[in-house]
């Protein structure tokens, strides 16, 4: 038997009683009550159920989900090159860097109304919302996994006389790989908080509208059930680029 099987299933027991030990103390502090407002996790599982079946649900994911998906696409491919670009070039890096650098550490939720004032209340508005979220930690990883690269691996491709386009092809965009790869996930993970936080505040729909208007009818377990929803959504969309990156980075390049 392979030693690794004892060690992953003590960790799916150790998981499997977190889960239930939270679900329990969510159902006994609904119970409680701790708040008339706050349900319990049975309630709220029955109603995710009763939203689903409705279609709800699933509706509201289609309109949240395009801007979403819109925005990751334009940070995969913009940010990415962009923060490549941050990282081979030092004109590039000094004009730039301080820029992104106020912006990873700025509170970016505050600009969304700038946007909305800006670009009204449509598709465009909720896809610069995940764009300003997520492109500073796209761009920064992509520039940080260029930086790093091993300065002997970049010292050997010369020696043995690598053109700058081999050095850039075959020692640097694969050692950074693992934290370009990184950084697309963490957007990911921005990206969720930045349309729904666009839904809210720009205009209620998709997945924003069901929190706003269950608030407003006092429908607490509906409410509940659809912000979990977005977390286990979230949660299991990262976890799966989490195991993707395991796959096909090897774990000296992912520490690096």
């Amino acid at each position: 038997m392979n030693r690794k099987e004892p060690i992953l299933k003590r960790s799916l027991v150790w998981q499997l009683i977190s889960f239930a030990l939270f679900f329990g103390l969510w159902e006994l502090a609904g119970r409680w009550p701790v708040s008339l407002a706050f349900p319990s996790f049975s309630k709220t599982f029955l109603a995710l159920v009763r939203i689903t079946a409705d279609g709800s649900l699933p509706k509201a994911y289609l309109v949240t989900l395009q801007p979403l998906l819109i925005g990751i696409a334009l940070c995969g491919i913009a940010g990415i090159g962009f923060g490549i670009g941050m990282g081979l070039s030092r004109a590039i890096e000094w004009a730039s860097l301080p820029l992104f650098i106020i912006l990873q550490a700025a509170p970016m939720a505050a600009i969304i109304p700038l946007i909305t004032y800006i670009y009204g209340i449509g598709l465009t508005a909720k896809v610069l919302a995940v764009v300003f979220l997520a492109a500073p930690v796209v761009v920064m990883n992509s520039y940080k996994g260029i930086r790093n690269t091993n300065p002997s691996l970049i010292q050997m491709c010369r020696s043995f006389l690598g053109t700058r386009r081999q050095e850039v092809i075959k020692i640097i965009l694969p050692h950074a790989g693992a934290l370009i790869f990184a950084g697309l996930r963490l957007g990911l993970a921005m990206g969720f908080i930045g349309v729904v936080i666009a839904e809210l505040l720009i205009t209620p729909t998709g997945i924003g509208d069901l929190i706003t208007y269950h608030s407003s009818v006092a429908d607490y377990p509906e409410m509940f059930a659809t912000i979990v929803s977005i977390i286990v959504i979230a949660a299991l969309a990262i976890h799966g680029l989490e195991r993707l990156e395991q796959k096909i980075f090897p774990p000296e390049i992912r520490g690096s």
